[in-house]
């Protein structure tokens, strides 16, 4: 009889639980057993560490075998367990030396049939675990860029059986370093860069612009309303460009969500995610979803520390739309099943767009409207009033006269206002060590002050406008963000007014 112990880690949503793989060859029948809760891919890596071990030039235990991914009550899937079965398999059988170099790692990879290992999604979280553990990470060379984005980890890339053979022998692989991919991540600033897409591409359209400003310097939801070709997609795309880029612990936040899907692309490294599903996504798309063992992230997470663009508003189905009121009040979605719940992080910026009425020429000076009122009902009704209740900025983009089109000068840059949005945003991390639409109603009375005239206006908004209290605060904080683009320290009556003013549908 003969027993040996592997660490590695399943995927749960942002996390990555410790697994040990216990592989037992004992007397009997020869036989390959699997228990531990795996699904139909984790049984399928019998076939694979079988062909990879023969092909690798090892021999394969002709034994009765039985490998264990415990706990046993922790769903697994995915095909990263093949390689830490196989090292198991060979130290069990003698073959590799089962000491103190396999218990100070953790193992992923999957196996090809001659042997090679492959990259695996999920590996940033795999990464930050293993380096909370104090243990070195055994993985596949097309993963080795994107772990090392976790500082101080010990990494050990390797391409096939050999490889990891090597590391574990305290031997350096054969063509180290020079056959292996390099592990420099490209920095990045924004997701979008002023050479491709510029606030100064859009004309007109002043006070939808400086919505946009308040909402990149407060972190604020936005809600672009008017005809088609206005510019309220180029607007919202340019959101991103007025940003800050993401500090360490943002992007790794934002990294390990995205490796969950596929590997990450280190050049994309601090680069905020600009998400745009279409107005026919479905509900598991927006929110994430997928069996116990094997949940996914959605839009909604994926846009985390990002813009989350949804353009044609009132054509997203009713399910998908009020599903974003728990994320757009707590920063996270979680995602039931019957034998597994995950929450993922979903601290995101919101930025929708609509039209007016269904053929979207309600209001147009050229009177091309053919809506009946019932149709614009039933049009906007399609938007519930706790829906609306939580976006922050309500604006209108009107259509264009060829005259503003042809002749009107540029506007400012997304660099320009990207500094006046960097200062407003350093205010904030001085003055409460967060963005102002993640303050707390407590916080509100603590750091948004206002003043007298301030105060008065906004009772007499309140009554007048039937405000509910969601509303009074959320008020309250873009015109705290307003503030702190002019260099004020209390909400001034001026301040105020523009908030309120930059919360109003003229139909409701």
């Amino acid at each position: 009889m003969a027993l040996a112990s592997v660490r590695t880690r399943a995927a749960l949503g942002v996390t990555a639980p410790e697994v040990v793989i216990e592989a037992h060859l004992a007397n009997g029948l020869p036989s390959f057993s699997l228990v531990g809760l795996p699904d139909a891919e984790v049984k399928e890596a019998r076939d694979r560490v079988r062909a990879a071990l023969t092909s690798a030039g090892y021999e394969f235990p002709v034994r009765r075998i039985t490998v264990n991914l415990a706990p046993a009550d922790l769903p697994k899937s995915g095909s990263r367990f093949d390689l830490p079965i196989a090292l198991g398999l060979l130290a069990a059988s003698g073959q590799i030396a089962a000491g103190k170099a396999l218990a100070q790692c953790e193992i992923i990879g999957e196996l090809g049939l001659d042997g090679s290992v492959r990259p695996v999604a999920g590996v940033l979280p795999t990464a930050l675990a293993a380096k909370q553990a104090g243990r070195a990470l055994i993985l596949p060379v097309a993963n080795w860029a994107e772990a090392q984005l976790v500082g101080d980890l010990v990494c050990y890339p390797v391409r096939d059986l050999q490889d990891a053979h090597a590391w574990l022998d305290g031997r350096q692989p054969s063509g180290w370093p020079e056959a292996f991919a390099p592990a420099t991540a490209a920095p990045g600033d924004t997701a979008f860069s002023a050479a491709s897409l510029d606030l100064s591409d859009v004309k007109g359209q002043a006070a939808a612009k400086r919505a946009l400003e308040i909402a990149a310097a407060g972190g604020h939801s936005l809600l672009l309303f008017g005809p088609p070709g206005a510019g309220k997609s180029m607007l919202a795309a340019r959101l991103p460009t007025l940003l800050p880029p993401l500090d360490e612990a943002e992007a790794l936040e934002t990294a390990a969500i995205h490796s969950l899907l596929a590997p990450f692309d280190p050049s994309a490294w601090r680069q905020r995610p600009f998400r745009a599903p279409h107005h026919s996504a479905s509900l598991p798309a927006i929110v994430g979803g997928g069996a116990a063992g094997r949940i996914l992230p959605g839009e909604i997470a994926l846009a985390h520390h990002g813009v989350l663009f949804l353009d044609e508003l009132p054509e997203f189905s009713r399910t998908v739309l009020e599903a974003l009121r728990e994320p757009l009040e707590t920063g996270e979605i979680t995602v039931a099943r019957l034998r597994q719940r995950v929450t993922f992080p979903a601290r995101f910026q919101l930025v929708a767009a609509m039209n007016p009425c269904p053929c979207g020429y309600l209001g147009d000076p050229s009177d091309r409207c053919r809506c009946t009122p019932a149709q614009i009902e039933r049009y906007r009704a399609r938007l519930s009033g706790p829906l609306l209740d939580r976006i922050d900025l309500m604006v209108e983009a009107p259509r264009l006269s060829a005259e503003t089109l042809a002749h009107a000068p540029p506007g400012e840059t997304s660099a320009v206002v990207a500094a006046r949005v960097r200062d407003a945003r350093a205010r904030q991390q001085r003055r409460q060590g967060k963005p102002n639409a993640a303050l707390s109603p407590a916080e509100l009375d603590r750091f948004a002050p206002l003043e007298p005239a301030a105060e008065e206006l906004l009772v007499k908004a309140a009554e007048r406008l039937q405000l509910s209290a969601r509303a009074h605060h959320r008020i309250r904080k873009v015109a705290r963000t307003i503030a702190d683009l002019a260099g004020c320290e209390r909400i001034g009556g001026a301040h105020l007014a523009e908030a309120v003013q930059l919360r109003r549908l003229p139909w409701g």
